[in-house]
């Protein structure tokens, strides 16, 4: 068990038959009354949003996870089979359990997020920010830079993001794998 004053960003709980992960709290001492925590928790199965508001010193019950690299291999169906990279083991997930999977190719090292208590996978993360090269991309217009204009291009992994008009194909680029946006061109 856990008291409501100790969670932190990060801190997992359960509640509402489901774990919830704490993403933002702030400890608050109305004008009267007690002094209370509001939290903003993502429930780690469905990626649902909530504001709670616990009392200070209330009970809750706290899950233990663990944050482990793992390596990605190969798709198999609907399942990725990724490799702890401790133990050599390998373990099948899930597509909707793995956050930024339409910009993950082989070998990339993604966190494993699972219960310790129980052994099971919660979800897995890409890193946030991604290289990735540019199979097809149409060639931009000499003199077309002025504005901000984009232009659709196809990356290694199939996805097709929006990119500014200097990028050919054949370039790596670095891509946000939360939504897909273009940030920058990497030299090799």
């Amino acid at each position: 068990m856990i008291n409501s004053q100790d969670i932190k960003k990060g801190t997992a709980i359960r509640m509402d038959g489901g774990i919830w992960v704490c993403i933002e709290f702030q400890h608050r001492k109305p004008g009267k009354g007690n002094t209370v925590m509001n939290t903003k928790l993502k429930n780690v199965t469905d990626g649902r949003v909530l504001d709670r508001t616990f009392q200070v010193g209330m009970k809750l019950e706290d899950v233990r996870i663990e944050r482990r690299p793992y390596q990605y291999l190969y798709k198999e169906g609907e399942e990725y089979i990724f490799m702890n990279q401790e133990s050599y083991e390998q373990v099948p997930i899930a597509r909707d359990l793995v956050t930024g999977v339409d910009f993950m190719k082989e070998s990339d090292i993604v966190e494993v997020v699972s219960d310790a208590d129980t052994e099971t996978i919660l979800f897995a993360e890409m890193p946030i920010k991604t290289n990735l090269r540019i199979t097809h991309s149409e060639p931009g217009i000499k003199g077309d830079t002025a504005t901000n204009a984009t232009k659709p291009a196809t990356l290694e992994t199939g996805v097709e993001i929006r990119v500014p008009l200097f990028i050919n194909e054949g370039d790596l680029v670095q891509v946000d794998t939360r939504d897909g946006s273009y940030l920058n061109r990497v030299k090799e």
